[in-house]
């Protein structure tokens, strides 16, 4: 894997270098042959330009009536390129001129018009250009002078034979040049690749739910594998999580289960004998055993419900029925419901609110339900002497505390009293039901976009601050 990675990267960039020569190649030789093809000014240098314009030049040149001279045009195109001309003949002696230099010879030796047109610049911003002219018999000679001081002219020799050996030691150069950046992009490329592999191997490990892995971060790739620790580290907490919940949930399942299965017996086994008719009952007895019956139904009925509206809750599917409600009244009506009931009826229950209303658009059998859950928690979970006191006031926002000086909760219980598989290491017999009590009554309040804290000391008391 490590060399198969290393050698990609490597033919990549080997194959970029060539494929970048290869344009830069084809682009030239098709330069070079558009230009040799098609005469585009744009195409020629300066140079190729005015030696262009100097051959062509000579059918500038005419003869009337024994006179040798230039067309107007002739005379019109030197002046658009700053150009002269100086026509000569056969013997190097000049025969016509036009714009030349006042300093300009009138007569060459074969050896000056040489030395003249390789070497000589009239100045410093003439260049020479020579072309010839046949007239019947007569050869004629000419030079252009331009005078531009960017175009300028260089006579080179070549000696091939040199030019062949320096490129043939050219070759055995580039060879090993190509050697050397062969060389140089592989220990570049493992340089790149290794971390780049241990990245890899980190996230396949990932892949594997091998969570558990912490890689020194180092390289060019120090981000990525600190990002890739930051994962792990998430993923870890969130397994740990998960595997916890799990756990929750099975124990919480078997608690209903049992829960349920109780009372079940106790409806089946009071039906079994009501329905015999070896035994003869009372009304009273008959009376007696339809309660029990009656209340057990009540109890699964109740668990039902709070797991329809536990869900319902979570996947958003409960719809509020929100109106204007007296939460005052609504508080102290929760108190004496629960107050009316032989069983509770003597706590010690308070309500501090005092004498005006407070006015909150809600639902109110669901937020009857959350603070019910709440009041009913601290009542279970406690003594009978427990002392609950629920106050509620308006702000900025609308509070209701619900707080007790009972038992208190573990810190390790505290982080769970919202959790919707946990009961609480307290409960016991009379505490039997759904155990989601505590969370049906945090989703209903963030379902009233509010919000829910609760605050314990164990051997203290408890304190619950809902927000709306």
């Amino acid at each position: 894997m490590k060399w198969k990675l290393t050698g990609r990267y490597l033919l990549s960039v080997v194959l970029v270098v060539i494929v970048v020569v290869g344009i830069n190649l084809v682009l030239l030789i098709g330069g070079l042959i558009t230009r040799s093809a098609v005469q585009f000014p744009q195409l020629m240098s300066s140079s190729t330009a005015a030696e262009e314009f100097t051959r062509s030049f000579g059918r500038q040149i005419e003869n009337k009536a024994g006179t040798l001279g230039i067309t107007a045009e002739g005379k019109h195109q030197l002046e658009q390129q700053n150009a002269w001309v100086q026509i000569l003949d056969e013997q190097g002696r000049q025969i016509y001129a036009y714009r030349t230099p006042d300093n300009l010879p009138h007569a060459y030796t074969p050896a000056e018009i040489i030395q003249m047109y390789k070497y000589k610049e009239i100045d410093m911003e003439t260049t020479l250009f020579m072309g010839s002219r046949s007239e019947g018999t007569h050869q004629y000679s000419y030079f252009v002078g331009i005078r531009d001081r960017n175009l300028s002219r260089y006579v080179f020799f070549l000696d091939v034979s040199a030019f062949l050996s320096i490129a043939h030691i050219g070759t055995y150069i580039i060879l090993l040049d190509i050697l050397i950046a062969l060389l140089i992009g592989y220990f570049f490329s493992k340089q790149l690749t290794r971390p780049l592999y241990a990245l890899i191997d980190k996230i396949k490990r990932l892949a594997s739910n091998n969570y558990y892995v912490d890689d020194t971060p180092k390289g060019i790739y120090t981000s990525v594998f600190a990002n890739l620790n930051d994962l792990s580290n998430r993923l870890q907490a969130n397994e740990a999580e998960r595997t916890k919940l799990d756990r929750m949930r099975e124990e919480w399942i078997a608690n209903v289960s049992h829960d349920i299965k109780t009372p079940l017996a106790s409806i089946q086994g009071f039906a079994e004998m009501l329905r015999d008719a070896d035994y003869q009952f009372t009304l009273d007895e008959i009376r007696e055993y339809a309660g029990i019956i009656e209340n057990k139904s009540v109890y699964i009925k109740e668990v039902i419900e709070d797991l329809n509206l536990t869900t319902r809750l979570r996947n958003k599917a409960l719809t509020l029925n929100k109106q204007e409600v007296n939460l005052v009244g609504l508080l102290r009506n929760i108190l004496i419901d629960i107050m009316n009931d032989p069983q509770y009826a003597a706590r010690d229950l308070e309500l501090e609110a005092g004498e005006e209303p407070i006015m909150k658009q809600v639902d109110e059998l669901l937020l009857r339900r959350a603070i019910s859950n709440l009041v009913y928690n601290s009542i279970l979970h406690n003594e009978a002497d427990v002392q609950i006191r629920v106050t509620a006031y308006q702000a900025e926002q609308t509070h209701i505390i619900i707080e007790d000086n009972g038992k208190g909760i573990s810190p390790e219980e505290l982080d769970q009293i919202f959790n919707r598989y946990y009961r609480g290491t307290n409960s016991g017999e009379a505490h039997k039901g759904s155990g989601l009590g505590m969370a049906i009554a945090k989703d209903i309040i963030r379902e009233h976009n509010g919000s829910i804290s609760i605050q314990s000391t164990p051997g203290q008391g408890t304190r619950i601050e809902i927000v709306l």
